[in-house]
């Protein structure tokens, strides 16, 4: 037996881009077979909905709508709703995992720190940091970077990217050996028709509590990607090459100078 889990999704309520409540993302989660979810909303860094100049704590309540709206609902009908958050950095951002409301509420300094600060922080309080879709490349970004460095995996399949950006990020993480997840960045329930539409992770075990999840990340312990079988085969005949650069111990660009597909 499995357990299906989404790893990646925002909420209208705490997300600028966001078309779905908690509530809503639930029912249709719940309805197509998951175990769970876990709200990932995008954090002060990205396209956040909560106005930057509130009090912290302020902020804070107002971040976690999301994510409450969606764990009442779970409660009612019987779905797990974990709560994690997107960080960004510009180009590159980073799903964090573990860490809980009260944390947030005594840690301002995340709001604002490093990639580096971010990773050391996010593990003294026992969390666990994945990159999110590490490949993708839209017109308004400028360069893709890796943050190995800075990242315990990789998102390494994203419903929201092409199968071209996928196969670059698994070939990557297969040759670095980096733990590989799989999320869908859902915004908007209302467009989901069926299971085949969602990624995720399936696991063995049914997570009791997100600190499980982030024992499997850190220790490796077994995370069954959730994709279409050919997701990971795209063509390099018929793919454009994609420049990627690593950040260094500084955070700076280095050209990889390398294509992983």
């Amino acid at each position: 037996m499995s357990f299906l889990y989404e790893t990646h999704m925002h909420t209208c309520l705490s997300s600028r881009c966001g078309k779905s409540t908690g509530k809503e993302h639930v029912r249709k989660y719940k309805d197509l077979g998951f175990t769970g979810i876990i709200v990932t909303d995008h954090f002060f860094g990205g396209n956040c909905a909560v106005p930057r100049e509130l009090p912290w704590k302020e902020k804070i309540n107002e971040f976690c709508r999301g994510f409450e709206d969606a764990y009442e609902e779970g409660q009612k009908i019987g779905l797990d709703v974990f709560f994690g958050w997107e960080q960004g950095y510009g180009d590159d951002e980073y799903l964090v995992y573990g860490l809980d409301k009260l944390w947030l509420m005594n840690h301002p300094e995340i709001e604002s720190c490093s990639r580096k600060r971010q990773l050391e922080l996010v593990h003294e309080g026992g969390g666990a940091v994945i990159q999110a879709h590490p490949f993708r490349m839209r017109d308004y970004m400028q360069y893709i970077r890796l943050g190995i460095r800075y990242c315990d995996g990789a998102e390494v399949a994203n419903a929201g990217n092409n199968d071209v950006n996928d196969t670059y990020a698994y070939h990557y993480a297969q040759e670095f050996h980096l733990v590989m997840t799989s999320g869908s960045d859902n915004h908007d329930s209302s467009k989901i028709t069926n299971k085949e539409q969602l990624f995720g992770v399936s696991l063995d075990t049914r997570l009791e509590n997100i600190s499980d999840y982030v024992s499997l990340i850190l220790h490796r312990g077994p995370i069954h990607l959730h994709v279409p079988d050919t997701r990971f085969q795209a063509d390099p005949l018929l793919s454009e090459p994609l420049t990627s650069y690593w950040l260094d111990e500084n955070e700076k660009l280095v050209p990889t100078k390398r294509l992983w597909i």
